[in-house]
């Protein structure tokens, strides 16, 4: 294989992302003419990690280059197993089907290794810059689920197996709407930093202004 067929054929590869739309909003049923990819994901994620550094004082220290480059490719396993949800596949089995891919595709290049462990230290989540990364990469989500509020009839949700998860139900019984729920659920689950958390919390309080704001 030659280095140009080795670019076209890579890209071509890669560019399946802007075609899998996302599985959570799938099982969901939400309601909109078109659903987030993981592509769209990718570049949700890569700029509110831009706009939280640049915010908040205490983020000056990383090195946004490295998250950036980190987000970017952190979804490449999902080419090859598909976006598998927490509902279900667990984290450790996820990510024993996830690496084996990233590495297989790497390994086509000479430093693809370089990369990879970018993968590696993205999902281990020990160094300052994973953290930041995996809260952008939770975060977005959330707030993604904010913005399709108005999308998600709760009472059609028969198929939805995630729907009836005792910490979904849990918070639905609450009396949250979709976008509150996933908020909360998010607050509960990721041990988010004082600064991650604000953003969430802001969000889940103006859900009604910030989802006018999408229409």
């Amino acid at each position: 294989m030659t280095k140009e067929e080795k670019v076209v054929s890579s890209y071509i590869l890669m560019n399946k992302l802007k075609d899998v739309v996302r599985t959570g909003w799938k099982d969901w049923n939400v309601e909109r003419e078109r659903i987030e990819s993981i592509a769209e994901h990718i570049y949700g994620v890569q700029q509110l990690a831009i706009i939280m550094y640049l915010t908040y004082e205490e983020y000056k220290n990383l090195d946004l280059k490295k998250i950036i480059l980190m987000l970017a490719i952190h979804e490449t396993e999902e080419v090859f197993i598909g976006d598998l949800t927490m509902f279900q596949i667990t984290k450790d089995e996820k990510n024993k089907l996830g690496h084996k891919e990233v590495h297989n595709y790497f390994s086509r290049f000479e430093d693809g290794e370089k990369i990879e462990s970018l993968i590696m230290e993205f999902d281990e989540r020990k160094t300052k810059e994973a953290l930041f990364a995996h809260y952008c990469d939770k975060l977005e989500c959330d707030l993604q689920a904010a913005l399709y509020n108005d999308n998600v009839d709760l009472n059609k949700q028969e198929d939805n197996k995630t729907y009836y998860d005792e910490r979904v139900q849990k918070l639905l019984k609450q009396g949250m709407n979709f976008g509150e729920m996933w908020l909360s659920f998010g607050q509960g689950l990721y041990g988010y930093d004082k600064n991650f958390t604000k953003v969430s919390e802001y969000t889940k309080e103006n859900i009604e202004s910030i989802k006018n704001n999408n229409n």
